[in-house]
């Protein structure tokens, strides 16, 4: 469903991707995996059109969209859940989700999507009204997601979901993906600094290091991998 290749992203002088190349399968849920600073944000943006490559190829439906501007990519299916959550903090939860329909003019189609989105999270609709700002880091982590399923995407790129999170919270939120996955059928790239976590929900993973794709496998092999494991996992 999408497939990266040869993608070169500059920060100025300053090369963060080198040529890096992957794909996501329609329906699998990939992640990828590194330090902080080696590439994988970069990666994200690239992908929904908040970086412009200066070379590569991003192939998402069988259409090259490197360079499109986000709401082109939106448009086409493909939804960000940035670092951070990024949620709009002076707004209700209610208008947050609503930005997220922003480019779905059918008003029942939007209600549904509301209702699916409650019917994930039941916390949100219990916040319905309450300021965004004043939620707990794992609602408004709730809340970054449900703004993007409003656009009722067919890809779902997830960018450390679990940041800043306790340990109870991050096990609901690797579980709701899995349930997203699952039940609505989406395809997820996911990038995760809790690698172990990452790679127990996820089908393929890819190691990023200072830019560059140093490894690459089913996760539980990569699980496995002394190499994986020595510098991401503890072990």
């Amino acid at each position: 469903m999408l497939e990266i290749k040869n993608l070169t992203v500059c920060y100025g002088a300053i090369s963060a991707l080198h040529g890096i190349s992957l794909s996501v399968p329609a329906g699998s849920i990939v992640t990828l995996i590194g330090s902080n600073g080696a590439g994988k944000t970069t990666t994200l943006k690239a992908v929904s059109g908040l970086l412009k490559p200066k070379s590569g190829e991003i192939i998402y439906d069988g259409k090259n969209i490197a360079g499109l501007p986000p709401h082109a990519v939106v448009a086409r299916g493909l939804s960000h859940v940035p670092e951070g959550r990024m949620i709009f903090a002076n707004l209700s939860v209610r208008e947050n989700l609503a930005m997220g329909a922003y480019l779905v003019r059918d008003k029942k189609m939007v209600r549904r999507e509301l209702e699916s989105v409650f019917a994930a999270f039941p916390r949100l609709q219990e916040r319905e009204q309450q300021v965004a700002g004043t939620l707990s880091g794992g609602e408004q982590q709730m809340l970054a997601i449900g703004r993007a399923l409003m656009s009722q995407p067919k890809f779902l790129m997830l960018d450390e979901p679990s940041l800043g999170l306790a340990p109870l919270l991050v096990k609901a939120i690797f579980e709701k993906i899995v349930e997203i996955n699952r039940e609505r059928g989406l395809t997820i790239l996911l990038v995760e600094q809790n690698a172990n976590r990452a790679l127990e929900i996820s089908n393929f993973g890819y190691v990023l290091e200072t830019g560059k794709i140093t490894l690459q496998g089913d996760s539980a092999s990569l699980r496995q991998n002394p190499q994986v494991k020595s510098a991401y996992l503890g072990g």
